[in-house]
């Protein structure tokens, strides 16, 4: 098993930037992922780093994210900018090992106009 907690959350105005942390509980060299939820809508993915480093993003946050590792750390990032108020969301990470789900238990970004 495997924990993994977020943090870096907050409130930004339009246009400015925000790094998520997340920190697993113990070395992982599976793929990690970022997820967000805004309310009433669909859980969807953000953006995808492998372990030797390649990426993958949604086409909403292409351009404006980027998603890296420390695996020193156990640790993925998000970094976003130029954030818009459609951005607004709960931001969760995710691993997948041995065939089950991992979901930390998410952090708030919320974007103002």
């Amino acid at each position: 098993q495997v924990q993994l907690a977020e943090s870096g959350g907050g409130l930004v105005q339009a246009g400015g930037s925000l790094r998520l942390s997340c920190a697993a509980s113990r070395s992982i060299f599976n793929a990690m992922s970022w997820y967000r939820q805004a309310p009433g809508k669909q859980r969807e993915l953000v953006a995808t780093i492998t372990n030797r480093g390649n990426t993958n993003y949604a086409d909403s946050v292409k351009g404006r994210c980027t998603i890296s590792r420390d695996n020193a750390k156990n640790t993925v990032y998000l970094q976003m900018n130029s954030l818009k108020p459609e951005d607004t969301a709960v931001y969760y990470c995710n691993t997948v090992l041995w065939g089950n789900n991992y979901w930390g238990q998410g952090t708030q970004v919320t974007v103002s106009s």
